[in-house]
């Protein structure tokens, strides 16, 4: 068992949630999606992180909107933090990023795209901070076990893997359940990103497309698979999100999913 802020996290040990917007766009758009899922929190009694990336360096176009940068975009975590008392968690693409992410937030992310960088594992590994690490969409689920093994060789054990659905075939992902199990055994709680997972990467030519419908299908399906938690991209205005527009969850969603799914949860362990 560690903790990621004050959320207790623990194989089987009560489902948790890891909500926000794919990128900081505004101070302002970040303190109200993250004040909604505060209160949401309190009425499910479910432990929410709040995400939110300062850099998407892995859009699929130059032109695409990347977030206010490392020093703008932790100042707006900082104060979300302070505002809502929510755990933080934050993606890093570069080592160079790593120092500085971890003064601030409470979760380090490694992105599926980079979840074989060695020397990102390692630098994430060595701040003492919880890092989550997505599934690449290219790898089985046993591979991760090198991915463990990496941040585990820094003496650091608070590791959570996240489920983000495979490549099959040209700008479509699958989600094989199974896959929860077989990353439970290498010892670590397993999420479940249940809005990423309905994307279809590059499908718009210049941006991905996706099913945004899809989401909560997926996460009732993950939870009774055995997901310790959900990795839920949430947005007040999704059509005009400046990332993934096609698959962010609209925030009115996720009270009657998270109430569900926690009977999900409870029915199943017990």
């Amino acid at each position: 068992m560690f903790k990621i802020g004050n959320v207790k996290i623990e194989p089987d040990g009560g489902l948790f949630v890891i909500a926000g917007p794919c990128v900081i766009e505004t101070e302002e758009i970040c303190l109200n999606i993250a004040s909604r899922l505060a209160e949401i929190s309190k009425k499910t009694s479910i432990p929410i992180i709040f995400k939110a990336s300062f850099d998407k360096a892995n859009r699929s176009s130059l032109e695409s909107f990347r977030g206010p940068g490392l020093e703008k975009g932790l100042a707006i975590l900082a104060k979300v933090k302070q505002k809502t008392s929510l755990a933080i968690l934050t993606d890093v693409h570069e080592i160079q990023q790593v120092s500085a992410a971890a003064q601030v937030v409470d979760c380090l992310q490694v992105p599926a795209f980079l979840c074989r960088q060695t020397d990102l594992l390692l630098a994430c590994g060595k701040t003492g901070k919880p890092v989550n690490v997505k599934k690449g969409q290219f790898m089985s689920p046993e591979e991760m076990k090198n991915a463990v093994e990496k941040i585990r060789s820094t003496g650091n054990e608070k590791i959570l893997l996240t489920e983000r659905g495979t490549f099959f075939g040209y700008n479509h992902l699958v989600n094989d359940m199974t896959a929860i199990f077989a990353m439970k055994k290498l010892g670590c709680p397993v999420v479940f990103d249940a809005t990423h997972s309905t994307q279809q990467p590059g499908g718009l030519g210049s941006s991905s497309a996706g099913t945004r419908e899809m989401s909560p299908i997926l996460a009732k399906a993950a939870v009774a698979a055995g997901a310790d938690g959900l990795f839920l991209e949430v947005h007040t205005d999704p059509k005009n999100a400046k990332s993934d527009a096609t698959t962010v969850m609209p925030i009115e969603w996720v009270e009657n999913l998270l109430n569900i799914c926690q009977k999900i949860y409870k029915t199943i362990r017990n």
